[in-house]
């Protein structure tokens, strides 16, 4: 904590005047330099950045570089810049070193070497005679070989191969082609040189052709190689051999060559590139031919250069502190380390320990400062990484980092009042509450880093409070104020609701809290936080301040969940926590299927749909067909189906009808929505089980038998084919005729025959079939045949003026039937107006002989006749009569005008609008009425005459009156319409 403290301070200033040691931002790289350049300076690179800025020096093979030699070295920045170099005096290893007044450091080695290259010796080469068939090398010391001084170089292939570590050609059979001069042209790409040898003459011996030889191995990779992780390797193998040899390689540690190899045209050059440590083990080359196989072996080790796992970093530490450096690298072999300070291995102190990438200095003193350097190394190269350490020495000072000059806390909490000022040594804290010096105890705790912890706030812990810092080179002191409030606690919380889709609720939360600080209310729903702006339609918050209750109108099944209420302060947050459950009506029931279908009963199945946290406590079966209205409950086998059934069967089905099913779950709460309806089935034909229903018939012609029916609903068909079997006899016979009717429509049948006497009885059956068979027969009916209508007129007509719309018929001697039934009597009357010709016409049943006509005009003559009737029509009129109706009545309540006689009057009294009429009749123009006092009364006064009732007076209203007395009221009635009342 304390070296956080001092890395603070010492980081105060801006990038560009931060003080540090110098820092490479470039090291010299490895050189090679061409002797045939025309550039006549080489320069290494070095650069450094750090605040003061750093100055250079060089070493060459770990000796200083005297750089007063202006006229071959001079520094460009850090860069070291050679001029005119000389082979044997510059060769070498350089370094170059940073220095400022923080320290030095030192960067990585690089090596300067020089290309060149000499000519060959000029004397001549000796010619090389051969077989034809053998094989022969060619030796040179570098890539490339010239035939006949052609300009097309030696062109590989399975008999030619060029060694790239010895330059030699290699021919595994000699041709005639093969005869000629072969010169060796040596090539140093870093000097941009190339040379060319003496030729070799090639000829063929004339003393006899080679015979055929197994391989012969010439060119042998090494039986051990090393390559750098990351590089390319190549390994060759060639040999000589007639036939010509075939190469093939693999790996004989039990490895697979599983990356891309590349072969050279001849397979003599096995290239490995981007060399991992899964590469490293043994390689075999094979040469053979049909004389037999020569293998070569060798094994390929992969090391790797020294590469960082972890850093040292800078340390900022207090005087008497102590350092703790650790470094590690990587690498094959694993590296070595040593620690370089300044760039010279560190003074060798008992307080001083080293070992291996660990360095630790105890006790640090001011002499201790400076630039370190952990150096990892192995025998492939080395690695620097570099790190400063800054001893510290200063008095106690609190401007970077003041005690908190105000701290809040609430009532029962606790709070930590920092006191880090920067000192170095570590100063000594002390701290006071007011006057008052604090000690430690149960709520007053002093921390090691010179914090103070207050536990279980109480209101008079609110004070000043004052940290002392102290050490060897000063004191200082820092302040600041603490200020207890109230806790928030929440008073009235929401507790677990069970509530029913549809209802609304309230969940409260209510708080007590300090009133200087605000309230915020936050309310989530199953962790996703509720926000009212959004207007959504089910949540409102209600209330202010310290109420912040959440009202749920109309609440829905998916609102079941976890509710949280929290309150939240500047200075605390507390929450409470509810459960609601909402229980609804069962959802719909899934895949409902008809597992079987007879002709009356069908098996179904179903799955339960959700259950709305509320158990389904029964299912029901509906079905639906092309003749029912809506959804129909059906019966059951079990007649109960419980909530954990989930197999019916339904019966009382109609044969060969289509159905559909579906399934309705309830519980507790109420019935749920049925669910999607069953695929559309017909249930398997039956023979009919219903047969017509009210069989009858008769009427229709004489000598007919007319039967008639309520036809069978298609529905109750039962299948395909469906009619009708009407049967019939005599009543008091034995044989039954037969008729078939194949319309399913039908309801009549007629039978005719000339024998048929009128009015027979006959006994009739009518039952049904279809392709199944034929249903069963139902009880016998009566049914007469046809007869002739009545053959004589009735006589004795007359008829009667009864008023001004109304005359009576009247047939005061029976009518006498000779033949025919007779039902009753039809009235015909009519007028001798041309223009009015339709006559009217009523009928009484039965044996009755007067009959009044309604709905006629006033004072006209009416003309009217008599005949009967029955099932076969009707019979002959009877003789007309007439008759004239009456005058009109008056048409105004009475009066001296021309009208009808007054005969007399009527008086129409009641209590009220609604209560019944009574009806007073007189013929004086007075009367007297005994009325009850309780209530009003309302009278009218019509006249009476030869043509019926006038019209009505104007209604008179008599008052109730306050004495329990019968009330008198006599009236006068005057033609004139003027009435009086007592």
């Amino acid at each position: 904590l304390f070296c956080c403290l001092i890395l603070n301070y010492c980081f105060s200033f801006t990038e560009e005047e931060t003080l540090h040691g110098p820092i490479f931002i470039q090291e010299p790289h490895d050189i090679t330099y061409s002797m045939a350049s025309a550039n006549p300076e080489i320069l290494l690179n070095c650069t450094a950045r750090g605040y003061l800025l750093p100055y250079y020096r060089w070493k060459q093979n770990g000796t200083d570089i005297d750089l007063t030699m202006s006229y071959h070295y001079r520094l460009v920045g850090g860069s070291l810049a050679i001029n005119n170099p000389h082979k044997k005096q510059d060769i070498g290893t350089y370094q170059c070193l940073a220095t400022n007044s923080f320290g030095t450091i030192l960067s990585r080695t690089a090596k300067l070497q020089f290309a060149y290259l000499e000519n060959f010796e000029t004397k001549p080469r000796s010619t090389v005679s051969v077989r034809k068939g053998q094989g022969v090398v060619l030796l040179c010391l570098s890539y490339t070989w010239i035939f006949n001084n052609n300009t097309l170089y030696v062109q590989e292939d399975s008999r030619h191969f060029v060694s790239q570590e010895t330059g030699n050609l290699h021919l595994a059979k000699v041709e005639p082609s093969d005869v000629g001069n072969y010169t060796c042209v040596v090539t140093n790409s870093k000097a941009d040189q190339s040379v060319q040898g003496p030729p070799t003459p090639l000829t063929l011996r004339s003393d006899g052709v080679m015979g055929e030889y197994k391989p012969k191995i010439e060119v042998h990779f090494p039986e051990t190689t090393y390559a750098e992780k990351g590089s390319s390797v190549k390994l060759e193998f060639f040999a000589l051999g007639n036939p010509v040899p075939s190469i093939s390689w693999k790996r004989t540690d039990g490895n697979s060559l599983t990356k891309i190899i590349e072969h050279s045209k001849t397979k003599g050059v096995l290239e490995i590139p981007n060399v991992q440590q899964e590469d490293e083990g043994s390689y075999e080359c094979i040469a053979g031919n049909i004389r037999g196989i020569n293998t070569a072996r060798g094994q390929l080790f992969v090391y790797a250069l020294p590469e960082w796992d972890k850093r040292i970093q800078n340390a900022f530490l207090s005087l008497y502190d102590s350092l703790f450096w650790e470094c590690k690298a990587k690498g094959k072999p694993s590296p070595s380390y040593s620690w370089l300070k300044n760039g010279q291995p560190p003074t060798s102190e008992e307080r001083i320990q080293i070992e291996n990438g660990t360095l630790i200095i105890r006790m640090l003193n001011m002499s201790d400062s400076g630039l370190y350097q952990c150096v990892a190394e192995n025998k492939y190269g080395t690695i620097y990484a570099n790190a400063e350490l800054r001893v510290i020495a200063a008095a106690p000072d609190f401007s970077k980092n003041p005690v908190e000059k105000r701290s809040v806390v609430q009532v029962g909490g606790e709070v930590t009042i920092g006191c880090k000022p920067s000192a170095s040594p570590r100063a000594v804290i002390s701290w006071r509450k007011g006057p008052e010096i604090l000690h430690q105890n149960k709520r007053v705790i002093l921390l090691e880093d010179g914090s103070l912890r207050l536990c279980n706030i109480i209101k008079s812990d609110a004070r000043v409070y004052t940290c002392t810092a102290t050490n060897q080179f000063g004191v200082a002191r820092n302040s600041g104020n603490l200020i207890v409030k109230e806790r928030t606690v929440i008073t009235i919380p929401p507790s677990n609701m069970d509530v029913t889709a549809g209802e609304s609720i309230v969940l409260p939360c209510q708080v007590s809290h300090d009133l200087s600080v605000d309230v915020v209310f936050i309310w989530s729903f199953n962790g996703s936080r509720i926000d009212f702006n959004r207007g959504i339609h089910h949540f409102e918050r209600t209330g202010k301040e310290s109420v912040g209750d959440l009202m749920i109108r109309n609440i829905q099944l998916h609102h079941s969940g976890k509710y949280v209420c929290m309150v939240q302060t500047t200075l605390d947050s507390q929450s409470a926590t509810v459960d609601i459950i909402v229980r609804g009506p069962p959802g719909p029931p899934e895949d409902v299927k008809v597992e079987h279908i007879s002709s009356t009963t069908a098996v179904l199945s179903w799955k339960s749909g959700m259950d709305n946290n509320s158990p389904v406590q029964i299912h029901s079966v509906q079905t639906r067909t092309p003749f029912s209205v809506g959804w129909q409950v059906v019966s059951t086998v079990p007649e109960v189906i419980s909530g954990r059934t989930h197999k019916a069967t339904v019966v009382e089905l109609s044969p060969w009808v289509e159905y559909e099913f579906c399934v309705v779950a309830s519980n507790s709460v109420g019935i749920g929505e049925p669910s999607r309806p069953s695929a559309l089935l017909k249930t398997k034909a039956a023979v009919p089980a219903v047969a017509p229903t009210n069989i009858s018939g008769g009427g229709g012609s004489c000598s007919e038998l007319v039967i008639t029916w309520e036809p069978v609903p298609e529905e109750l068909q039962n299948g395909e084919g469906f009619g009708y079997i009407v049967m019939f006899r005599h009543l008091g016979t034995a044989t039954w005729t037969k008729a078939v009717v194949v319309s399913v429509e039908a309801c009549k049948y007629v039978y005719r025959n000339e024998s048929i006497k009128s009015l027979s009885p006959f006994e009739v059956k009518v039952d049904v079939y279809n392709n199944e068979g034929e249903g069963t027969l139902i009880s016998i009916s009566i049914v007469y045949s046809g007869e002739d209508e009545p053959q004589i007129a009735p006589v004795g007509a007359s008829a009667l003026s009864v008023s001004a719309a109304e005359v009576e018929i009247w047939q005061p001697i029976p009518w006498n039937r000779h033949t025919g039934r007779v039902l009753g009597y039809e009235v015909l009357y009519w007028t001798d107006d041309p223009k009015e010709s339709t006559a009217g016409k009523v009928r009484v049943k039965g044996n009755v002989t007067a009959k009044n006509i309604t709905g006629l005009k006033a004072n006209t003559v009416y003309f009217a006749t008599v005949r009967a009737y029955n099932t076969a029509g009707t019979g002959p009129s009877s003789t007309p009569v007439n008759v004239t109706t009456k005058k009109s009545p008056p048409s105004q309540p009475p009066a001296n005008i021309n009208e009808s006689e007054v005969l007399g009057y009527k008086i129409l009294y009641r209590q009220n609008r609604q209560s019944k009429t009574h009806i007073l009749e007189t013929n004086n123009t007075s009367a007297e009425l005994l009325v009850p006092f309780e209530e009003d009364y309302l009278i009218e006064v019509r006249t009476v005459s030869d043509g019926g009732d006038g019209s009505s007076s104007e209604e008179i209203r008599i008052p109730k009156i306050s004495t329990p007395a019968l009330l008198s009221t006599l009236f006068f009635l005057k033609t004139e319409h003027s009435f009086a009342t007592n």
